[in-house]
């Protein structure tokens, strides 16, 4: 059996840093200092190939379990992928070919070597139970719940008062979730707090397959660049944990003020006692909150790549926006038919794939968010013509440079 760590300072630390609810405590409590490696659950669902700094706050917590000496089992969630996990969603989620959900899912796992000891978890595909499901299986499962249970969860219960659909299939999701559990037979789940109705759904059906229930862990969904929303692809407004060392930088240092507290704790090691006269020196006004936010992305470009690529990523930064200079390096744009072609500035952000849509590029260029050859631009129908070593500037991050 493998030797478990069980003194109350790594146990206060895996119970409170970055956790918003511990589900039993008291219990976990009790598993946890019992010595015996428990079967830890972190599920998967491999919707969107690429990870971010939210879903890093997991691995980080995961990596704590696993240094423990617990048992850390990774379900990739390659059945319930394909239905797309309805947690916090205002709209009924497109199924996913199993082709998709495969490559998204290896692109996890690759990833997730960042953070995590890969050679020590256990990896279960959901399909290796789920493959052979019945159809009584399934009813059987379903006899389980309720829907006035379901409709407790406040997404459901928001789009079924509002009118908009609720598919039956969504209803599936957290019961085939919480069935996951009483396959691998998990002691405790780990996951963000948007979890936390799917969590509980595993806690009651547990006893019926004569399982005791699952304890459960949360932590909170970071929020993203824009300073409102959980970080998500989506938004567009995320920190990928394969972003380059300068983008990276950048990005963490674009974060509103009030949220890099949350990231402190939930990205670093950097001790609560350490945090807190850092954050009483910046509420006293005698540290700028820039220097601060340095800090956190040196430590988060360092986690993530090295130091003495937080050292250049620093530098660069200061280049940059503090003396105003352009990036040491620009990415190319080919002068090819379709820049040849436009005529408006929107046009040209199209071509050059510097703006996703038309409505995308108009709201870069009416925000003032576009220039070009540093001149800013704000009216959407400023006439444009291709030339050779032409710069874009769009946001603060992102620039092109037109080649021959």
């Amino acid at each position: 059996m493998a030797t478990v760590e069980t003194s109350l300072e790594a146990l206060d630390t895996l119970l409170n840093r970055g956790v918003v609810d511990a589900v039993v405590r008291a219990e976990l409590e009790r598993m946890l200092q019992a010595g015996k490696p428990l079967r830890i659950k972190f599920g998967v669902d491999p919707s969107r190939p690429d990870l971010h700094l939210g879903h890093a706050v997991g691995f980080r917590k995961i990596r704590q379990f696993q240094e423990l000496g617990h048992h850390v089992i990774v379900i990739i969630g390659d059945w319930t992928a394909r239905i797309g996990d309805p947690s916090g969603r205002s709209d009924t989620r497109q199924m996913l070919s199993k082709a998709e959900v495969h490559a998204n899912a290896q692109t996890y796992l690759d990833q997730m070597g960042k953070i995590v000891d890969v050679d020590k978890i256990e990896v279960a595909w959901q399909t290796s139970w789920f493959e052979d499901f019945s159809l009584e299986d399934v009813v059987r499962l379903c006899a389980k719940y309720t829907v006035n249970r379901m409709l407790d969860r406040d997404d459901f219960a928001t789009r079924y008062k509002g009118g908009q659909a609720v598919s039956v299939v969504e209803f599936l999701y957290p019961l085939l979730q919480a069935y996951d559990s009483v396959a691998i037979e998990a002691d405790v789940e780990l996951g963000g707090t948007d979890q936390y109705f799917n969590f509980q759904v595993a806690r009651d059906i547990m006893p019926a397959h004569d399982l005791p229930p699952q304890q459960f862990l949360t932590w909170p969904l970071l929020v993203g660049t824009d300073g409102t929303r959980k970080m998500s692809k989506s938004y567009d407004n995320y920190v990928a944990i394969t972003d380059a060392p300068n983008d990276m930088y950048g990005k963490v240092m674009s974060l509103s003020d009030d949220v890099m507290r949350d990231y402190f704790e939930t990205l670093t090691d950097i001790p609560v006692g350490v945090l807190d006269g850092m954050f009483g020196e910046m509420e006293a006004e005698r540290r700028n909150p820039r220097d601060v936010k340095a800090e956190l992305a040196r430590e988060i470009v360092t986690q993530f790549h090295d130091e003495e690529s937080a050292d250049a990523a620093e530098a660069e930064f200061v280049r940059m926006f503090r003396q105003g200079a352009l990036p040491s390096e620009i990415p190319t744009i080919a002068l090819g038919d379709a820049l040849r072609q436009a005529n408006t500035i929107v046009d040209a952000l199209i071509a050059a794939n510097l703006a996703q849509s038309r409505s995308d590029a108009r709201r870069l260029v009416q925000q003032g968010g576009v220039r070009l050859d540093g001149d800013r631009i704000t009216d959407t129908n400023t006439p444009y013509t291709a030339k050779p070593g032409q710069i874009f500037q769009v946001g603060k991050r992102k620039f092109g440079r037109v080649r021959n």
